[in-house]
This record gives C-alpha cells, structure tokens and sequence, in this order.
C-alpha cells in the first residue's frame, strides 16, 4: 500500500474477505506501506500499488489492483484455472 488510500483500503478488504472465505486458516496477510518504508518495493518486486504477492507454495505471483474481481485474483494467484 502507499498510505491509506481508497484503492489501497478496498484491496485490503477485498482479500480479506477473499482468504476468509477461500484460504480460511491457510494464510498470513502482511501489508507493507510503502509510503513509509519504499525501499521495500524493490526487495518485494512491488512495481505499483496495491499489489498482492503469494510467495508460497512456488512460484511466487502478484496480482495487481482492488481484487474486486474474484475470477481474475484465483487466476492470477493461480489458485484457479484461466478455463
């Protein structure tokens, strides 16, 4: 994130909601401000924001954005099928 704004506030609620309801007990959010710590982005490949990044299992994957599209978050966390 990079600082509270409404983009980044929705993203935060929207995987919330996701990993509730998806991933129950099966994950650990940590959310990064990179208005307060930027040399993060690099060490975390952040290249905008909000960005989610899966890092286990392998491969790592990013999904960029509000998350507001559950379809597109499976896929792009390849927890789903593009089919």
């Amino acid at each position: 994130m990079t600082g509270q704004t409404p983009r980044s506030l929705a993203a935060l609620a929207n995987l919330r909601k996701f990993c509730k309801s998806r991933l129950i007990d099966a994950h650990r959010i940590t959310v990064i401000d990179l208005a307060k710590h930027p040399h993060l982005a690099k060490s975390h490949q952040i290249l905008a924001t909000p960005t989610v990044v899966r890092k286990l299992p392998k491969p790592v994957r990013t999904v960029i954005g509000n998350l507001s599209d559950l379809d597109n978050v499976l896929v792009g966390l390849d927890l789903r099928s593009a089919d």
